[in-house]
């Protein structure tokens, strides 16, 4: 295994519908960086799970709550983690991206999307999540895909996590280092 890259930001959040494949990418990104995973649907509310479940769409009253723990076991897991902590979130409106951003700062995204026939199979062949294939639709319903403003990675899930792992990590070192101030030139002296 390669020695983990280092990136320099503490969150990168790895967005897009259910069946994308969020939690596949994140944790592998997760590994790369040396950071850690934080999966958002492991902070649901026993209710959301339920709607969900049920078939049943989340409002946004009920994703708020979400939203702030999600945020707080990132803020928690960043006081630990050496690398970047790498938060698997679908994150579909913009304002739920910018809650995240107001509460952890600086959010680099990931954004997978693909074909909803490759989504929608995905989601069939998976038998242990609450979240059933007929919220496919809903999901595509309300996405606002990342705004130029936002920096957005985009990446199409037909790709291999692997290979958008890697493209990943390299845009996110070059974003890094572009961000990083140059050094004043030195003037000669005679």
């Amino acid at each position: 295994m390669a020695a983990p890259v280092a990136i320099q930001t503490d969150y990168i959040l790895v967005m897009g519908v259910c069946g994308a494949g969020k939690s596949t990418v994140a944790a592998m990104l997760a590994a790369a960086t040396g950071g850690q995973l934080i999966e958002a649907d492991d902070h649901h509310s026993q209710g959301n799970v339920r709607a969900m479940s049920e078939g049943r769409p989340l409002t946004d009253e009920q994703r708020w709550p979400w939203l702030a723990a999600v945020a707080a076991a990132a803020a928690e897991a960043r006081r630990e983690a050496d690398g970047p902590v790498v938060i698997a979130c679908s994150a579909l409106k913009r304002r739920y991206r910018d809650r995240l951003r107001q509460q952890l700062g600086p959010l680099p995204i990931l954004h997978l999307f693909g074909p909803v026939s490759l989504l929608r199979q995905r989601l069939t062949a998976r038998r242990s999540h609450f979240m059933p294939p007929a919220l496919l639709d809903s999901q595509l319903a309300v996405l606002e895909p990342p705004a130029a403003d936002e920096e957005a990675l985009t990446f199409s899930v037909e790709l291999s996590p692997d290979d958008i792992v890697a493209t990943a990590v390299l845009a996110l070192v070059a974003a890094a280092h572009a961000r990083q101030p140059s050094e004043p030139a030195r003037a000669e002296t005679p």
